[in-house]
């Protein structure tokens, strides 16, 4: 239960549950406050609360629908130009319609007009013929002019105290002559409930009325062919029950025409008309009711009865204006569908592209045609896929020089010593951080017979693969000779034995060896050095490395550098320097990536701040002492990506 109330509440939302609430308040109202202005308040709230959920409805609903271009575009037109000629055109039948009703009504009130006139007229026409022909002329006239179009028309004439109605036999006027207080007048006149069309006029003894029965054959013989007529006093729902009247019921007199075509509606219209009261003189606040019921066809054959060649000429106007609207109407609508079709094929082009993108086809290209803003859209998409292409190619090829470099670095890691030597007066601590993910830097150590131990650190040119294969190189040349008999590394020989390990013989035959066997911008600094346990004696040979610190009773002293870097040239010879080691000394060897990077300013971090870290942390442990180094100088850098390979490698004496 609880889950459906969900679902409800997630597809109205809080739209509906508003609607709900005041639908409900609504309805309680309606028990304890029918009446009331806090039950209309609810209405209103209910029916906005209505309109806002119809809204969310039809969004939602449509929603799917809208999805695709083409229907957007489809909604689009229809409320851009579809709506708009609906509109215009219901507007238009309105107006057509209203018009159509309203002539319905005028041909017949103007046809009552002048039937009035024309009584008016005979009326004055009696009052100026002679008193002594005024009978005779007055009976003759309404005899041949006016008994057939007014039927049941009656005079009355006063002269004096005599008094002469016409016909004798007349009914509708044998009551009392009209009452004193008429003006000359002409119209309609209500009497008895009954409704005439009568005239009044005075002479200069007398008056004259004359009268004509007001009724719906008289109304429906006004226009010929026109339709029903019916009249009545207004009534306060008259006008209001038109439309009910209007609706099945046939309304008496002339029969309605048939329709001359199957969408020839009905007419209906009413009109009211002021009518003078009878029984007070001057008074008009009488209103006469008329309704009309034609066909909108009869209408326009009494409008166009009369034929000639301007409504002819209006004729061909209004069908050649109608069919230039069609025609340019067709060619709109083929017009936007074309473009329509333009726009929508060209976007289901690109999104079918991107699909096949999506699904790994990068060689997939879309048909482009035009020279449009869309045409561009689809050449960019194009170029888009052929550089994504390019770049999928470039990044397997990464991908694989990635994979071989991890295969590197791993291998890389294996060349470096994973075994510190045990020594009961010396201890050695290295590290090396690489800038990228393999290194051109290099540290060694190695026991060289019992007593002795190698240490060795070395900085390749460049960076990379080809610094790490250097590097590797130089790492087995060196472990090699090391491997051989002390007698060799002393320099061979019965008068050279028990001497001691010569680096200087080492590092020559390192730099002939590197020489033949790499090309010759390949070159490397090399410190290799050898610590003779018994005697705490350090030979070294620095073959243009970086001079190792001695950090030694609170100072710092740099070793020596005995020649030129290894890998250059054949020819290169190499000096070997000793010193004596005594407790507590430090021997600090370190590479560039270490004294060279330089801050933001540009700054170098230098072998003189590098002096002074050693001299404030000579106390701590070697461990720590490498860590505090790499981190000053990260912090002085400001950046955690190195800008060289760094490689410490501390040995103290003990």
């Amino acid at each position: 239960m609880r889950d459906r109330l969900q679902t409800l509440f997630d597809w109205v939302g809080r739209a509906g549950m508003v609607f709900l609430a005041f639908a409900v308040l609504y309805l309680a109202l309606g028990v304890w406050a029918a009446n009331g202005a806090l039950r209309i308040a609810a209405l209103i709230a209910m029916l906005a609360a209505g309109v806002w959920l119809s809204v969310g409805l039809l969004r939602r609903a449509t929603g799917p629908v809208l999805w695709r271009l083409r229907n957007r575009l489809l909604v689009t037109y229809l409320f851009i130009a579809a709506l708009p000629i609906l509109l215009v055109a219901g507007l238009a039948g309105l107006s057509i319609d209203l018009l159509v009703r309203q002539l319905a009504v005028y041909m017949v009130t103007s046809q009552l007009d002048r039937r009035i006139e024309t009584l008016d007229s005979f009326t004055q026409s009696v009052v100026r013929t002679d008193p002594v022909s005024r009978t005779p002329v007055m009976t003759t006239s309404l005899d041949l002019f006016y008994r057939d179009r007014f039927p049941g028309i009656e005079i009355l004439l006063r002269e004096g105290a005599q008094q002469i109605r016409y016909p004798e036999d007349a009914t509708d006027i044998s009551s009392p002559a009209p009452l004193v207080g008429w003006r000359p007048t002409s119209g309609v006149m209500v009497r008895d409930g009954k409704f005439f069309l009568w005239s009044y006029a005075k002479t200069p003894t007398g008056d004259v009325t004359v009268m004509a029965p007001l009724t719906r054959e008289f109304l429906g013989g006004l226009v010929e062919n026109l339709g029903q007529v019916d009249i009545g006093e207004e009534r306060t729902s008259a006008q209001e029950n038109v439309a009910e009247e209007a609706g099945d019921i046939a309304l008496p007199g002339a029969p309605l025409p048939p329709a001359k075509f199957r969408f020839d509606w009905d007419v209906r219209w009413f009109a009211n008309l002021r009518v003078d009261d009878w029984n007070h003189p001057g008074k008009n606040d009488e209103e006469l009711f008329i309704a009309v019921r034609s066909r909108f066809s009869a209408v326009l054959l009494q409008v166009f009865k009369h034929k000639d060649k301007a409504q002819d000429y209006l004729v061909l106007l209004l069908i050649a204006g109608f069919g230039i609207f069609v025609v340019v109407e067709v060619v709109s609508v083929v017009i936007g569908i074309g473009i329509a079709r333009t726009i929508t094929g060209a976007v289901h082009r690109l999104y079918e592209g991107t699909q096949r993108v999506i699904a790994g086809d990068f060689s997939h290209r879309i048909h482009v045609s035009g020279k449009d803003q869309l045409a561009e859209l689809g050449l960019s998409f194009n170029r888009m896929t052929e550089h994504l292409e390019k770049l999928l190619v470039v990044a397997k090829e990464k991908e694989r020089l990635e994979s071989e470099i991890e295969i590197a670095r791993e291998v890389q890691g294996q060349l470096f010593p994973h075994e510190i030597p045990e020594l009961r007066t010396l201890r050695i601590k290295a590290a090396c951080q690489p800038a990228r993910l393999v290194s051109g830097d290099y540290y060694d150590f190695q026991m060289v017979g019992d007593s002795e131990v190698a240490l060795a650190i070395a900085d390749v040119a460049g960076k990379g693969i080809s610094a790490a294969l250097l590097m590797a190189a130089l790492q087995s040349s060196l472990r090699i000779q090391l491997q051989m008999p002390v007698e060799v590394l002393a320099g061979g020989g019965s008068d050279h034995i028990g001497a001691g390990v010569s680096t200087s013989r080492l590092v020559s035959n390192l730099n002939r060896q590197l020489h033949s066997t790499t090309s010759a911008e390949k070159y490397a600094t090399f410190f290799l050095a050898v610590y003779d346990e018994s005697s705490s004696t350090l030979t070294y040979t620095n073959a243009g490395h970086l001079a190792p610190m001695l950090v030694r009773d609170g100072a710092v002293e740099l070793l020596d550098v005995n020649g030129t870097v290894v890998g250059a040239f054949p020819f290169s010879e190499y000096d070997e320097s000793r010193v004596q080691l005594r407790s507590g000394d430090l021997l600090v060897c370190y590479t560039d990536g270490v004294t060279e990077p330089e801050n933001e300013y540009g700054e170098m971090f230098g072998e003189e701040r590098l002096m002074e870290l050693l001299l404030r942390n000579s106390q701590r442990p070697e461990e720590d002492i490498i860590q505090l180094v790499l981190d000053s100088v990260r912090q002085w850098t400001g950046s955690e990506e190195l800008q060289d390979d760094m490689t410490l490698l501390l040995a103290r004496r003990v």
